[in-house]
């Protein structure tokens, strides 16, 4: 078995043997102008660290390249992205002046989330208003660039693992933007004890209730569960067990368990309640 990864003109190669894997390398070399660059240490700005306990994906460099283009490598640090229930408004505060380098910055740090799941959530709410950036906006901006810079070595680790059992976790707030009054979702997804895939996004209709916003979160966690093991299927690596979806919305779980029908919960039967 092997597999291989490519992005424009770089390749990231592997196989179940060396031998498998010289070979390929050979057939490459011989029809395309190619360079062996050996064991995997960088990858489209990822630097991949092999350590003990398993793989080490950071982006340290690149924040770095990022606190320099907004002037804040000799910053203070801060001990987290945002203020505990923060929230932005597309109305608050004065247009931000040069609103090139705020859409420059925000789309900086969400290629940064990568690696970076810690900072997703807050990444997110300042990337809703690139279109009519204001002082508040890159306030908050600020912000995650003082958290990021005092744990610019932070990353993601890969370690081995025996079960390829997936987990996720849901939440979701409830009519949390100021503005148009829609949820945020978001969930995490492991396979075994890695840490695979991440989200946190407004969501695209108005919930009714808390129920509703965290049965919809649910929904986008199942979605992204049902993706993961199709691509593990056609990676022939197919999980064997059942899914398990978390959620600390007791209605939610119930409602997931018992779908029945009433006036209550009719207005979102064909939507979501496929989990």
């Amino acid at each position: 078995m092997a597999y291989l990864l490519f992005y424009v003109d770089g390749i990231i190669l592997t196989a179940s043997n060396d031998g498998l894997l010289q070979n390929i390398i050979k057939s490459l070399t011989a029809e395309f102008k190619m360079i062996d660059l050996g064991t995997l240490h960088h990858f489209l700005g990822i630097a991949v660290t092999k350590q003990a306990n398993g793989m080490f994906l950071s982006q340290s460099i690149y924040a770095t390249d990022i606190l320099s283009r907004a002037n804040m490598s000799n910053c203070k640090p801060a001990s987290t992205p945002a203020e505990v229930g923060s929230k932005l408004s597309a109305d608050s505060g004065s247009t931000f002046s040069d609103g090139l380098l705020y859409r420059s910055l925000a789309g900086a740090l969400q290629y940064l989330t990568i690696t970076r799941p810690d900072i997703a959530s807050a990444v997110q709410q300042i990337c809703l208003f690139m279109h009519a950036p204001r002082e508040p906006h890159y306030q908050f901006l600020k912000r995650i660039l003082r958290y990021v810079k005092g744990t610019i070595d932070h990353g993601l680790l890969l370690s081995p693992s025996s079960s390829t059992a997936l987990t996720a976790y849901s939440d979701a707030d409830w009519g949390g933007c100021p503005d148009s009054r829609r949820s945020t979702s978001g969930y995490c997804v492991y396979m075994g004890s890695n840490l695979i895939s991440w989200s946190s996004k407004r969501q695209s209709t108005i919930s009714r209730s808390s129920e509703e916003a965290e049965y919809r979160g649910m929904a986008n966690t199942v979605t992204e569960l049902s993706w993961v093991r199709n691509l593990l299927l056609e990676l022939h690596v197919p999980v064997r067990h059942s899914s398990i979806v978390y959620c600390e919305n007791i209605s939610a779980v119930y409602l997931s368990n018992n779908p029945v029908q009433n006036q209550r919960t009719k207005h979102i039967e064909l939507d979501i309640h496929f989990v």
